[in-house]
């Protein structure tokens, strides 16, 4: 068992997290992961109402008994969900565990802590993370440039960010971005994280609520599928390359605006996407470590399997460096 900072302070076996996806991060694959050890984080803005997430937290529980955490996502949006009621409805629910990303996770904070909520903050520089700490996050989530979904603009990879992040924190961390077995657990270790958050791999699950052609797609692709859009207005993402993606692309690139591309991004038809399995529907996000997944196992398989191989890892190089007999 690889028991690190932030195994201890969640309270969970193997610091291995799936973290929140949007219409990914169900009951039936955060059970599943939690259950096997790991932490397993529903999605709260994938539930169309607060009252919606208090019932998926109670369906989980019907799982496992193990922590399970929820993701509450905060962006700036013309018509922004009710935040105040889901973080409400978080707190009635009994979760211990958020984790928060987007903006500033201090306007939160006070209700998280006076609930005895630990709060894992993810984004995507050692300065937003420096932030996250002064405010009082319990842990940070800190996402290299090949992440799925938003990478930020630094373009900074995990190999670098990192140690980077290791030098600047004192509280515990976990690596996410390009993670989907025991060697890149290993390495996160390595390079002085306290586990990794992991999304496109289980994404890839049995549990995973998405339509089987999406995981088979995830499967026979390779690191150069994907694309980044948005790349001119400033807020870049990491999505699967298709038609549609390709099209982003080339407009934002002649000049377009987000006008331009707004019907092409629309997030229904991203949904549809995993919901029908027509991978050309719209952008869906998946990351460069797509490339390194081979197979559609089930969630406690991918998370035993994670920390089975790292250990192997770890004894094996370090194996390496045993001192020579004279």
């Amino acid at each position: 068992m690889v028991r690190t900072r932030f195994t201890d302070l969640l309270g969970i076996e193997h610091p291995v997290v799936q973290g929140g996806m949007m219409w990914v991060g169900r009951a039936e694959l955060a059970a599943a992961v939690s259950e096997a050890g790991g932490l397993g984080i529903i999605t709260a803005l994938t539930q169309p109402t607060p009252a919606d997430l208090v019932k998926e937290v109670e369906r989980a529980r019907t799982m496992t008994d193990r922590p399970i955490g929820v993701n509450l996502t905060i962006l700036p949006s013309i018509n922004p969900p009710p935040y105040d009621e889901y973080r409400r409805a978080i707190v009635d629910a009994g979760i211990t565990i958020v984790e928060t990303a987007g903006s500033n996770p201090e306007p939160h904070m006070e209700m998280f802590k006076s609930h005895g909520i630990r709060v894992v903050h993810k984004c995507t520089s050692v300065r937003h993370a420096v932030k996250a700490q002064a405010v009082g996050v319990d842990a940070v989530s800190i996402d290299g440039f090949e992440c799925a979904g938003h990478p930020g603009e630094d373009d900074i990879p995990g190999l670098v960010l990192i140690p980077a992040a290791a030098d600047a924190l004192s509280i515990p961390f976990i690596a996410s971005g390009g993670f989907a077995d025991g060697r890149g657990l290993a390495a996160a270790l390595a390079l002085g994280a306290d586990g990794v958050n992991m999304g496109t791999r289980f994404m890839c699950s049995v549990e995973s609520p998405i339509s089987q052609q999406v995981k088979e797609r995830i499967v026979e692709a390779t690191e150069h599928d994907t694309e980044l859009i948005f790349r001119t207005l400033s807020n870049t993402a990491r999505v699967a390359s298709n038609s549609v993606s390709r099209e982003v692309v080339e407009i934002l690139n002649a000049g377009g605006d987000f006008l331009a591309v707004r019907e092409l991004v629309a997030g229904a038809r991203g949904r549809r996407v995993f919901e029908n399995g027509d991978i050309e529907a719209g952008i869906w996000t998946v990351g460069l470590v797509q490339g390194l997944i081979h197979d559609i196992p089930t969630a406690g398989e991918i998370v035993r399997r994670t920390v089975a191989d790292a250990e192997a890892v770890l004894r094996e190089r370090l194996g390496l460096f045993e001192p020579v007999a004279v």
